[in-house]
């Protein structure tokens, strides 16, 4: 995109994806099952916080799901701020695919797991989000936030499929597109917010977690 906006006038975004769970690690579909950390996740958390502690943070922002705030609350903790949630900043709803694994999915339901993996933008999982929808509803929320605090850096802990669309929109991809980025747990992704909308200014900073390791059990 040409014409960057200058300094004061745009917001910095830093987009993070929420530390590992249980259910990450087993490929389980999570959506708005508000599913803890694990024990790698609660230790991303604070390598996260310690990465960033020399941004000059003006508010952190979390989805209402617990991995998100376990994650985010480290890192508003060491930045001296009050952590906000904000429930537009959830996973998409994936209804009747939530608890299962892609295997599992494919199996019960391939024609929906079609439409799915081919990204369609009109389709939803049984009881869940059709894409378009969370499409809106992530874009709405992230320039809200962005607006309110036009000038200022600000950090948002939120999802995969949150962190997918913002890609999206700031790089102008198709919803339907093949995904040829990363979405790695508690990593660091910098965005740049003005006028016209969402500019990308990097992606997938990943290492403050080198070294991390599962903890026994």
């Amino acid at each position: 995109m040409t014409g960057s906006p200058a300094a004061g006038e745009a917001t910095r975004i830093l987009a993070i994806r929420h530390g590992q769970t249980a259910w990450n690690a087993d490929s389980r579909i999570q959506g708005h099952t508000d599913i803890e950390l694990d024990a790698l996740g609660l230790q991303q958390a604070q390598r996260l916080a310690a990465a960033l502690a020399g941004e000059p943070l003006h508010a952190v922002y979390s989805s209402d799901l617990a991995r998100a705030r376990q994650t985010a609350a480290p890192l508003a903790a060491r930045a001296g701020l009050a952590l906000r949630i904000d429930s537009g900043l959830r996973e998409r709803h994936f209804g009747d695919f939530e608890g299962l694994s892609f295997a599992q999915i494919e199996q019960r339901w391939p024609e929906q797991a079609l439409r799915w993996r081919r990204r369609e933008p009109d389709f939803g999982p049984g009881g869940g989000e059709v894409l378009r929808d969370f499409r809106a509803r992530v874009v709405a929320t992230v320039e809200r936030l962005a607006r309110a605090h036009r000038g200022q850096c600000i950090a948002l802990v939120t999802h995969g499929g949150v962190l997918d669309l913002l890609y999206r929109e700031a790089t102008r991809l198709a919803l339907d597109a093949p995904r040829t980025w990363e979405l790695g747990n508690a990593g660091i992704n910098r965005l740049l917010h003005h006028g016209e909308g969402l500019v990308l200014v990097g992606w997938g900073d990943m290492g403050h977690l080198e070294g991390a390791s599962h903890a026994p059990g």
